[in-house]
């Protein structure tokens, strides 16, 4: 008796499951693509206005003081180029999630982490200005300044 040397399958349980994760991945890819996800990863100021919610942002901050000096990562997300990208995944996250399921309020405000950042940054940027000014408490830069970022 002969034993036949033909090629095994694949577990079917194993299969489907490669067939899954394969439909996932190209699904996330074309999902990227079409999104625009690569444009997210520089630092062009008009990347934000891909979202039609974000265009009034947008044209607030071409209208403000900070347009010709500073783009929305310089106050957005940390200075270091690895927070930065976490938070700029983790805010493209949020993004996503809600435009997709709609889930965003007509009126956009600021996670409480997302406001962290942008008053980190004020206070970075402005060190030489802010350093002795004694406000006391935890007055944010932004509770007077509201309209230096995104003209109102």
């Amino acid at each position: 008796m002969t034993k036949s040397r033909g090629t095994t399958l694949l577990p079917v349980p194993l299969a489907l499951a490669a067939i899954t994760a394969g439909l996932a991945v190209g699904i996330g890819a074309y999902a990227f693509n079409y999104a625009k996800g690569y444009s997210y990863l520089g630092n062009d100021p008009a990347t934000c206005a891909n979202c039609h919610v974000m265009a009034g942002h947008y044209a607030g901050w071409q209208a403000g003081p900070h347009h010709l000096v500073a783009t929305c990562n310089d106050c957005h997300t940390p200075a270091g180029p690895i927070a930065k990208y976490v938070v700029k995944a983790l805010n493209g996250y949020h993004h996503s999630m809600a435009f997709t399921l709609g889930g965003f309020p007509d009126v956009i405000r600021a996670r409480p982490e997302s406001s962290a950042v942008v008053e980190a940054n004020c206070r970075r940027c402005h060190a030489d200005l802010v350093d002795g000014i004694a406000h006391g408490g935890d007055v944010a830069c932004i509770r007077c300044h509201a309209s230096v970022g995104h003209l109102r």
